[in-house]
């Protein structure tokens, strides 16, 4: 049996879509759904079905994970599950955190809808669906489509490389993707009981969410389980290797302190997540590993992943990436000048570059740059943008391009954070009045988000962004560089922020962790 087909049979439970047993339900008349997963009862938000904390799996720890089922058995899906242990607050976490969430506009046996999933971000360590910025009530009623958000494991949890340390754990360097990959299987036996059309899934998912996305392009146990691909500021060029996968176990392990890691407490494995990564400093890096088993090759690299090349693929950023985690109150950028601007940019820039040297190349392109400006603008085009630009030069070569957008609409709760990294979440799922959104509630928010809402679902339910409203928004090529600025007034530009493009082309981009 391949690894492919020891992940979970898929069985009988996707052959017929199952009755929906509240057709017409009123306002206020909890919706229940029939499934071959089981019987799902959930509630009413704002005239969509919501249907939250359905699990999808169960998983011993760094062990490939198990489909659950209980057909027949009424469910109450009415409350978010718990999210993966992690450092920091995202409401209640627990190693048992294989959980979705679907919300639907009454489901009609006449209308498939497109499937929207999305992935969150984090990186690989922390996050959760849970977050009300990506609330899915108001995308599903705006788009007429089924959105479905999923939690799964991080950190250690999902991507600690035990494989060549211990037999016990073939599949621990990528149980993340894996349970990202069983939900995508539940979506394909179920959605279609929730309204959603099995065979037109769209995966889009933001920052970490995204780079998981682009991972699953390269993985043969996601073949066919999603059929258009949107990445929002995560890029994922290379996966890491065995051996640096393993120096970082040992590095994490050695932090535990001796112990069976099998069984040790959630806590302990939390605590440790502090470990110094051997190879790039700072916190372990944790991330999809070239286990030669679930992921057998670079997903964008030396070309795009053969595998993903038939999958209609959208790749945006924001203008003003790296404003979201070096804040502005932070020792990297306070009392910053002219002679210490390269020493503070170099680590944050994460590429061998001479510093020295771009700062001036910035100073003599943008004379009126002060040296905040162009620390957050190296950073963000060297170190955040530069992997889409890799992934979207890559499908073009291979002649199969993607849509590219970048985010230019600016913060209206912090002006000098500009375009900042997760400012697209917000814009997509029209949760602008969320804790945590800077987007504001004005006209204009509306008006970049609606745009942004339309394209996204215009290409979950076609492939291809354009709509009535926006200007043409050509795919993108090598000779044109087509780009979609989604802002108050929405645009194409070609090539946008050439120069600065041009600059970082000339020194090999390798990705942190590999």
């Amino acid at each position: 049996m391949s690894a492919a087909d020891g992940l979970t049979r898929r069985g009988a439970i996707g052959v017929a879509a199952a009755t929906l047993l509240t057709a017409g339900a009123r306002a206020q008349t909890p919706a229940v759904v029939r499934a071959p997963a089981g019987d799902f009862v959930g509630t009413i938000d704002g005239g969509v079905h919501a249907f939250r904390g359905i699990r999808y799996g169960r998983a011993e720890r760094f062990r490939a994970p198990r489909p659950v089922v209980s057909p027949g058995q009424t469910v109450r899906a009415q409350a978010f599950g718990a999210v993966c242990p992690q450092k920091g607050s995202y409401g209640p976490q627990s190693e048992d955190c294989l959980f979705l969430n679907v919300w639907t506009a009454e489901p009609r046996r006449t209308a498939a809808r497109p499937v929207m999933l999305y992935i969150h971000g984090g990186a690989y360590s922390n996050g959760s669906v849970t977050d009300p910025l990506n609330d899915g009530q108001r995308l599903a009623a705006r788009g007429d489509v089924v959105v479905v958000t999923v939690n799964h494991r991080l950190n250690a949890f999902g991507y600690l490389y035990l494989a060549r340390l211990d037999p016990r754990f073939p599949d621990s360097g990528n149980a993340g993707q894996l349970d990202l990959i069983l939900a995508l299987r539940w979506v394909r036996d179920n959605i279609a009981s929730f309204g959603g059309d099995p065979d037109r899934v769209m995966v889009f998912g933001q920052s970490g969410g995204g780079a998981k996305i682009a991972t699953m392009m390269a993985m043969p146990a996601a073949r066919g389980l999603f059929h258009r691909a949107a990445t929002m500021s995560g890029q994922q060029v290379t996966a890491s290797g065995p051996l640096n996968a393993t120096m970082r176990a040992k590095a994490y392990l050695a932090k535990l302190g001796g112990g069976d890691v099998a069984t040790m407490p959630t806590a302990a494995l939390v605590d440790a997540l502090d470990a110094t990564d051997p190879i790039l400093g700072g916190g372990v890096y944790f991330g999809p590993v070239l286990d030669m088993t679930w992921l057998t090759r670079h997903p964008f690299w030396p070309d795009a992943a053969p595998q993903g090349l038939r999958i209609p693929m959208m790749l945006g950023n924001t203008h003003d990436e790296t404003r979201a985690f070096i804040a502005l109150g932070s020792a990297k950028v306070q009392g910053l000048t002219w002679d210490n601007v390269a020493a503070r940019m170099a680590p944050e820039l994460r590429i061998d570059i001479l510093p020295e040297w771009v700062v001036a190349q910035y100073r003599a392109h943008f004379p009126t740059w002060t040296p905040l400006d162009v620390f957050y603008g190296a950073t963000t085009a060297g170190r955040s943008w530069r992997g889409q630009v890799i992934e979207a030069e890559e499908r073009a070569r291979a002649g199969a391009p993607a849509h590219v957008y970048q985010v230019d609409f600016a913060s209206r709760v912090d002006p000098r954070r500009g375009a900042f990294h997760t400012m697209d979440i917000p814009l997509v799922f029209g949760t602008l009045d969320a804790k945590g959104s800077d987007t504001g509630t004005g006209a204009d928010a509306r008006t970049a988000s609606q745009a942004m809402q339309d394209s996204f679902v215009a290409f979950a339910r076609t492939g291809d962004p354009n709509h009535a409203g926006l200007p043409r928004w050509p795919a993108y090529a090598l000779d044109t560089r087509a780009t979609m600025i989604f802002d108050a007034r929405s645009r194409v530009e070609n090539d946008p922020r050439r120069w600065e493009r041009e600059l970082f082309a000339r020194v090999p981009y390798i990705q942190p962790g590999t």
